[in-house]
C-alpha cells in the first residue's frame, strides 16, 4: 500500500488554483517562473527586554507556540546609551518558517488569526517592499489560538514578513490574493 504524504491546505490551494491563475495572468514561459512563497519570518521586539531577561524568554516561548518551531532569542549588536541598551543584551525573539510549517502558519494566519483581530478591515495592499515581500504587524499576539489567554502576563506585538519569489509587488499581490489574503479595497 502506498503511503500518502500530507500536503497542507494552503500548499494545495497554491498548486491547484494560484499557480494556474498566475501562469494565465502573467504569461510565464516556464512553470518555474511562477512566484511562490519562500519563507515567513515572525519577529517580536521587546523594549522591556533590557531590564528583564525573563520577559524575552517568555516571549520566545509564546512565539514558539505560535510558530510551531523553536524561537531564537535576538541580541543587540551595538550599545545605545539612550535606550539603556548594551551589546549582547536580549531584545527580542524571531522564527523563520519554510516548507510545510510555513504553509500551515499562513493558513492559520489567514483563516483563524486575522478574523480575530479587533476592528479588522483588511490588510493594507501597499505594505509591499518593491521586491515582492509583504509585511504586516499584529498588535496583540493573543489572536492566535495557541496562546492561552489566562497564562500571559502582557500583550505583545508581532511582526510578520512574508517573502515571495515574485519580482515585483503586483505579482506578489496577485499571489497572496489567490491564497485568500484579505486585502482591503
Amino acid at each position: 500500500m502506498a503511503d500518502t504524504q500530507y500536503v497542507p491546505r494552503m500548499k494545495q490551494l497554491y498548486d491547484e488554483v494560484a499557480r494556474a491563475k498566475l501562469l494565465e495572468e502573467y504569461k510565464y514561459s516556464n512553470a518555474m517562473e511562477v512566484p511562490q512563497l519562500d519563507k515567513v519570518v515572525l519577529n517580536m521586539g521587546l523594549g522591556e527586554g533590557t531590564q528583564d531577561r525573563k520577559a524575552v524568554e517568555k516571549a520566545a516561548e509564546q512565539l514558539t507556540l505560535i510558530a510551531g518551531q523553536k524561537a531564537q532569542i535576538t541580541i543587540a549588536r551595538k550599545s545605545i546609551a539612550t535606550f539603556k541598551l548594551r551589546d549582547g543584551m536580549s531584545i527580542g525573539a524571531k522564527v523563520t518558517l519554510r516548507g510545510t510549517r510555513m504553509f500551515e502558519f499562513v493558513d492559520r494566519l489567514v483563516t483563524v488569526a486575522l478574523p480575530r483581530v479587533r476592528d479588522f478591515r483588511g490588510l493594507r495592499p501597499n505594505s509591499f517592499d518593491g521586491r515582492g515581500n509583504f509585511a504586516l504587524g499584529i498588535k496583540e499576539h493573543i489572536v492566535f489560538t495557541e496562546i492561552d489567554y489566562d497564562s500571559i502576563d502582557s500583550i505583545l506585538g508581532l511582526d510578520i514578513v512574508i517573502c515571495t519569489t515574485a519580482k515585483n509587488n503586483d505579482e506578489a499581490r496577485t499571489l497572496l490574493k489567490e491564497l485568500n489574503f484579505p486585502f482591503s479595497q
